[in-house]
């Protein structure tokens, strides 16, 4: 559905830019906007780098394992049948503890092989469980401790000051977390 609704708004651009003459100024912004792309992953490239390798440091030094036991407690009060388990658990916390570090690419197969260890306990194959719907608004608005990625795009794009957002983000993102979980208790009563 969003390659349509790019592809229209790409489409609806260019007839525009023919029909006021000014095809050349899409034209000169396209070559334009490839090179400044190109620029910025490389930039993002060094920086993922960077991030992943503080992740591997906070992986070996047990940060990541004291952080899973303190989540330990709250997933086991958040989630009711599927999530308790320990293979889907552990898969959980892999996951959260990746995503509140900022490392989204590095916490999408923890939250696949979660969601397979979930499904193996599900009893209607072609619905998701109220514990599945919880994963995945934990995992879409997971609370971001260190937002690597955006840190990541503001120093590439030259920012003063890229790390200014983390108070920020941890409160908007605690905000979100908590908030998705109550309304998928409350939603979990009705439906």
């Amino acid at each position: 559905m969003i390659n349509k609704v790019w592809f229209f708004l790409i489409g609806i651009g260019v007839v525009f830019a023919m029909l006021t003459g000014r095809i050349e100024a899409v034209s000169q912004s396209i070559v334009a906007s490839t090179g400044n792309t190109v620029e910025l992953i490389i930039k993002l490239c060094g920086m993922m780098c960077l991030w992943c390798g503080v992740m591997k440091i906070a992986t070996e030094s047990g940060l990541t394992e004291k952080l899973a036991k303190v989540l330990r407690p709250i997933l086991g009060r958040i989630f009711k049948r599927e999530g308790k388990s320990h293979a889907a658990m552990e898969s959980v916390i892999m996951n959260l503890t990746a995503n509140m570090m900022g490392l989204s690419n590095a916490a999408t197969p923890a939250g696949i092989k979660a969601l397979e260890e979930m499904q193996k306990l599900n009893p209607d194959k072609d619905t998701a469980t109220d514990d599945m719907a919880v994963f995945l608004v934990l995992n879409t608005a997971c609370i971001q401790l260190v937002p690597t990625t955006v840190i990541s795009i503001r120093a590439a794009c030259n920012s003063t000051n890229p790390g200014m957002i983390l108070l920020p983000a941890i409160i908007s993102t605690t905000t979100a977390a908590i908030c998705g979980v109550v309304f998928c208790k409350i939603l979990q009563r009705y439906f």
